[in-house]
């Protein structure tokens, strides 16, 4: 991630979200379960030489989407805690409009569900409700005296999903779709 001011920004409203519990999130505290919106900006640094936003620029920014989720809902720190850090194994972006310089815009980042050992996510650059691009994201957490954390573990520590909260069929199919061989044939 090379979004370091981006990043402090984000650490900042996080401290001042969790204190004050915005009117935004259900029972005014975030969870990890809460759909959260992050606000952009579209920076000179983020053109490619078309002038729009720059396709990779997307994943970075989506990086810090799921930066704000963990940071705000206080699961970042638990995780830290117990030794955990999150790495994603797969993602894919479809893109609808372009986005400009100067242009505001939001992520909308929600966690669809923790299954065995991965957590499924989508995430949406949208101005206003009009979605200019969306992803899917797989990530699983791992701990650093080695192995995985487990989806029990994980829900121990997020705690359980939201009445009806789901991956949906197509994401399982795209899971298994996009794994990646062990050797070149």
């Amino acid at each position: 991630m090379n979004l370091y001011f981006r990043l402090l920004i984000l650490r900042l409203r996080a401290l001042r979200t969790r204190r004050r519990g915005p009117a935004s999130f259900p029972g005014g505290r975030p969870t990890a379960w809460s759909i959260f919106r992050t606000p952009f900006r579209v920076a000179p640094l983020d053109l490619d030489q078309l002038g729009h936003m720059n396709n990779g620029r997307y994943l970075t920014i989506l990086d810090l989407g799921r930066m704000d989720l963990m940071l705000t809902s206080g699961l970042w720190g638990r995780c830290k805690d117990l030794g955990w850090y999150p790495v994603v194994a797969a993602q894919t972006i479809s893109y609808r409009k372009s986005l400009h310089p100067g242009e505001r815009f939001d992520v909308v980042t929600k966690l669809l569900g923790i299954e065995d050992r991965w957590v499924f996510m989508e995430q949406s650059f949208c101005i206003g409700d009009e979605v200019h691009a969306q992803a899917i994201v797989k990530a699983r957490f791992l701990k650093r005296s080695g192995g995985g954390v487990s989806a029990e573990e994980l829900l121990a520590v997020a705690g359980p999903a939201p009445e009806g909260r789901e991956v949906p069929e197509w994401v399982h199919l795209w899971s298994d779709a996009v794994k990646p061989p062990k050797t070149l044939t």
